[in-house]
């Protein structure tokens, strides 16, 4: 499926990720700090499309949510004033769940953000409900080149003939690990690298996770003397969020359950999903046994409250699954060394899903001109070459991963556990895009609350929630 999307770039990015493959890991330095100003050819400020001054001088607002990303995109937009001296950019940011609130919540109001950062699963309804611009028409009109962007992720954010973004980066999942406690365990790097995975027992991960995880005695997981009550560290917390994954489980789940055979529905705009599939089904209750039953990962209580990837910095996990755009989080707020895993191979391989972001214009903009000017350059090579050179996700165009690529070896990190699961053979799969996602999402959250607290069986709990979600559909 996925093998379209990275064919283009196979060669390159093989190159770049043979020689990360011999930089050490690890390392707790904090991000580098963005470029000014992008060099070499692809980022050439002469080559970028300059918008026409408009009359009058304009102020367009710009939203995002990932802090993290933030400098580099204040960066883009002071040399993007610098070229377009009439169109200023204020740039808001707030975490995610208090930005797509925010977001609707000023949509209806009247006063949203003429350009924000979208996200798959949250386009098909602004879409619904005629809130966003479709940009195709000045696409075609600026002749912009769609095949800059690695692969289809241009092509995910159309619908129906009409086009809702250009593309800003993408994104896989991999094993965040302590390397401390590995040692301190007597786990290599290459082991939990070759580690694999299977509902019934859970393959060798579950046994690097009951080996990370000790006792207030010092009694591993594996060992019969072993006080899942007491426990004073946990081997994994499959919940890097505060959150049990919803509807899609992008870094909690969904790894799992596609490499037991599972998938959500048949492609993109389906009406039908599968979270009644038995594969499924067998994969939620495997994770339902490593939390409640054998208290290898800590409590969803505890994690609800304050989130598996702040357990992980502070030292109280071993191990967590994560996405791309975490790898300066964990380096940077760590007094340990961290380092990055391909994730465990399951009875169908390993499987990640492949994400991407795109940038918007709210359809009650009043000044859409000017918004797409600045979209087309948030997509453009030279605003994606400051964004590489940050080192703090991989940028949609193949120069500009380059760059990143090359910041994270800067700070002596290893990041090809993510890189080689994009390049694998049928090593990811798509995010699922659909209508109704917010009903989706509200369906799965209850059901998966309810199973990881234990109040609930996932064969029980999976099957009506599976026949609610299509119900949206009717």
């Amino acid at each position: 499926m996925i093998r379209k999307q990275l064919t283009r770039t196979y060669a390159f990015v093989l190159l770049v990720v043979a020689a990360l493959v011999m930089a050490a890991c690890g390392g707790s330095s904090a991000p580098a700090a963005p470029a000014s100003s992008s060099g070499g050819d692809s980022g050439s400020k002469a080559e970028q499309p300059k918008a026409e001054a408009p009359a009058e001088a304009v102020t367009l607002q710009y939203s995002l949510w990932d802090a993290n990303q933030l400098p580099a995109y204040q960066t883009c937009a002071d040399n993007f004033t610098a070229q377009n001296p009439n169109i200023k950019i204020e740039i808001s940011q707030l975490g995610w769940g208090d930005y797509w609130n925010n977001l609707q919540t000023s949509m209806v109001a009247g006063n949203a953000p003429d350009v924000f950062t979208n996200h798959l699963a949250k386009y098909p309804e602004f879409v619904a409900n005629n809130q966003l611009v479709d940009i195709q028409p000045m696409v075609d009109k600026d002749n912009v080149d769609l095949g800059i962007y690695m692969g289809d992720l241009a092509d995910l954010w159309t619908k129906d003939g009409k086009r809702y973004g250009l593309p800003k980066d993408w994104d896989t999942i991999a094993v965040i690990y302590n390397k401390e406690m590995l040692d301190a365990a007597g786990v290599t790097v290459d082991e939990l690298n070759a580690a694999t995975w299977n509902p019934q027992d859970g393959g060798t991960f579950e046994e690097i996770a009951a080996k990370l995880t000790l006792d207030a005695n010092g009694n591993n997981g594996l060992s019969p003397d072993f006080d899942k009550s007491n426990v004073t560290q946990y081997g994994y917390v499959p919940f890097a969020y505060q959150d049990t994954g919803g509807a899609y489980g992008q870094t909690q789940w969904s790894h799992f359950a596609v490499s037991n055979g599972w998938k959500f529905n048949d492609g993109l705009y389906d009406t039908k999903y599968y979270y009644d599939d038995p594969k499924f089904i067998e994969t939620i209750d495997w994770m339902q046994g490593i939390v409640i039953d054998k208290g290898y990962s800590p409590a969803f209580e505890q994690v609800a409250s304050l989130g598996g990837n702040a357990l992980f910095t502070s030292g109280k996990v071993a191990l967590t699954t994560d996405g791309s755009w975490m790898i300066g989080t964990y380096s940077g707020n760590s007094d340990f060394e961290v380092g990055f895993a391909r994730l465990p191979q399951g009875p169908e391989g390993r499987k990640s899903m492949f994400n991407g972001l795109a940038d918007s214009i709210w359809a009650g903009s009043k000044h859409q001109a000017e918004a797409w000017e600045w979209v087309k350059y948030l997509a453009s090579p030279e605003c994606a070459n400051v964004v590489g050179d940050a080192g703090v996700v991989f940028p949609a165009q193949e120069q500009a991963v380059e760059r990143a690529l090359k910041a994270y070896q800067g700070r002596g990190l290893d990041v090809s556990a993510f890189t080689q699961q994009a390049l694998e053979k049928d090593g990811t799969f798509l995010f699922p895009v659909t209508d109704n996602a917010s009903e989706i999402t509200d369906i799965m959250t209850e059901a998966l609350d309810s199973i990881f607290l234990g109040q609930v069986e996932p064969a029980e709990a999976l099957p009506a929630a599976n026949e609610k979600v299509n119900a949206t559909f009717k």
